[in-house]
């Protein structure tokens, strides 16, 4: 709200996209997932489908679960559609973009959102990792990211180097300008050490203990 009263710009990184990340049902538990690749479905909201973000199988949404057939569903988690929903929500007079997978499908899309954010167009631009690195927008003064831990939660034993790695770089999107910029970062796991280096941009500090 500061950032807008002052005509800066914000940035907001949630490195999942879609609406919803599971499709709950709250009688017996079921989640509806990829009958080829085992995973849950994130639903998508503008095209009101169950999408599996490995193989891009959709399914339609079911009006009662397959399992129980009792209409108990519940939508779990949030992707960057929802994020958007809920800033134009709470700040109906502002301009908010959104630049994932989804959104940059059409040609020339993603430079068209990137093109409006850069000329100072767009007022919050929400999106995934494509908003994390590589730009130079001198308006932005705020990076806020939500469910920084997410990739901490990856089977990968490099979940904690790409946390750090996409965390420094979304925070160099601040305060590149004349104004100085803030990052706030979001996290159920303030003291992970991948988070707490990130914070203080130690990579030296992040190195020794990861290695």
């Amino acid at each position: 709200e500061e950032c807008l009263e002052r005509e800066e710009q914000v940035l907001i990184l949630l490195n999942r996209r879609g609406y919803s990340s599971a499709l709950l049902c709250r009688s017996c538990g079921n989640v509806e997932i990829c009958e080829q690749c085992s995973i849950s479905l994130t639903y998508h909201r503008n095209w009101d489908r169950l999408v599996c973000h490995y193989c891009g199988d959709t399914k339609i949404l079911p009006q009662q679960c397959p399992q129980c057939s009792k209409e108990y569903l519940h939508f779990l988690g949030e992707g960057t559609e929802k994020i958007q929903e809920i800033l134009c929500g709470v700040f109906s007079q502002a301009v908010i973009d959104r630049l994932d997978r989804d959104t940059s499908q059409k040609k020339g899309s993603a430079g068209r959102i990137l093109g409006d954010f850069s000329r100072g167009q767009t007022d919050i631009l929400i999106g995934t990792q494509m908003i994390a690195k590589g730009h130079d927008f001198p308006g932005v003064t705020l990076v806020g990211v939500l469910a920084a831990e997410q990739a901490l939660r990856m089977p990968d034993f490099r979940a904690a180097e790409k946390t750090f790695q996409i965390l420094t770089q979304v925070a160099g999107r601040a305060g590149r300008g004349e104004k100085p910029g803030k990052v706030i970062i979001q996290t159920c796991y303030p003291n992970h050490y991948s988070l707490r280096h990130a914070r203080s941009q130690d990579y030296r500090s992040f190195f020794d203990e990861e290695i």
